[in-house]
C-alpha cells in the first residue's frame, strides 16, 4: 500500500528546513575558507578527521549521530524528519560546497566572510528549527538543556562551544582568532535567529 502524500502545509516547512540546512552547511564552509580560525565544532571535527582519515563532513555526520543518541536518551528531546536530515545533509553540504567557496585575497575580506558565516549560521538555525520538523543533534542538545534546566540559549551555546573547543584543541584541530570570535558570537547569533522564527526563547 502506498503512503499518503504529505499535507500541503508540510511542503513549505520542508522547504524551509532544507534551506536552513543548506545555509548552515554554507555558513560552516564560509568560515573554514576564511582561514582566520574555525568554529569550535569544526576545530573538533577537523581534529578528528585528521586522525580518522575522513572528510570534515563525514566526521560531522558521525558526531551528529552520537549527539543524537545522547539528546534522545538523556534529555528526551523529540526527534523528527528534520533531526535525521540535519545529521546527514549538513555534512554532505559542507563537503559539496568545498570547491565553490574560496578564500578572499585580503585579510579584511577573510574577516568579512567569516562574520557573514557567523550571521548566516544564526539565521539558518532559526530557519530549520522554525520549520518544526525536529532540531538537529547539536541544537537539540542546546534546546534540550534550555527546556530541562531553563538556562538561556545564548549562555548554553557559548559554554558548549568552549567545551568543544578544548576537546578539539587536544585533538590538534586548527585554531585562530576567528575561533574565539565565533565562541563569543555564536550564542547571540543563534538566539537572534531562533527569536526571528519564534522558537528557543530561554529564561533571562
Amino acid at each position: 500500500m502506498s503512503r499518503p502524500p504529505l499535507p500541503r502545509s508540510s511542503l513549505p516547512r520542508l522547504l524551509l528546513l532544507l534551506a536552513g540546512l543548506l545555509g548552515y552547511g554554507l555558513s560552516l564552509r564560509l568560515m573554514i575558507e576564511a582561514r582566520v580560525g574555525v568554529a569550535p565544532w569544526e576545530v573538533f571535527h577537523l581534529g578528528l578527521s585528521a586522525h580518522a582519515g575522513l572528510s570534515v563532513g563525514q566526521v560531522s555526520i558521525l558526531v551528529g549521530l552520537a549527539l543524537l543518541a545522547y539528546t534522545r536518551l538523556n534529555l528526551r528531546e523529540p526527534l523528527g524528519v528534520g533531526t535525521l536530515l540535519n545529521v546527514l545533509l549538513i555534512g554532505v553540504f559542507l563537503d559539496a560546497l568545498a570547491p565553490l567557496v574560496h578564500t578572499p585575497g585580503t585579510l579584511a575580506g577573510r574577516w568579512a566572510q567569516f562574520l557573514l558565516g557567523v550571521a548566516l549560521l544564526g539565521l539558518a538555525t532559526g530557519a530549520y528549527v522554525g520549520a518544526g520538523l525536529g532540531a538537529g543533534p547539536r541544537d537539540g542538545l542546546m534546546l534540550g538543556l534550555n527546556r530541562v534546566y531553563g538556562w538561556p540559549v545564548a549562555r548554553i551555546r557559548t559554554v558548549v562551544e568552549l567545551v568543544v573547543l578544548a576537546a578539539g584543541t587536544a585533538l590538534g584541530g586548527p585554531l585562530g582568532w576567528g575561533t574565539l570570535v565565533f565562541a563569543l558570537l555564536a550564542g547571540p547569533s543563534m538566539a537572534w535567529g531562533l527569536a526571528l522564527f519564534g522558537v528557543g526563547k530561554g529564561k533571562k
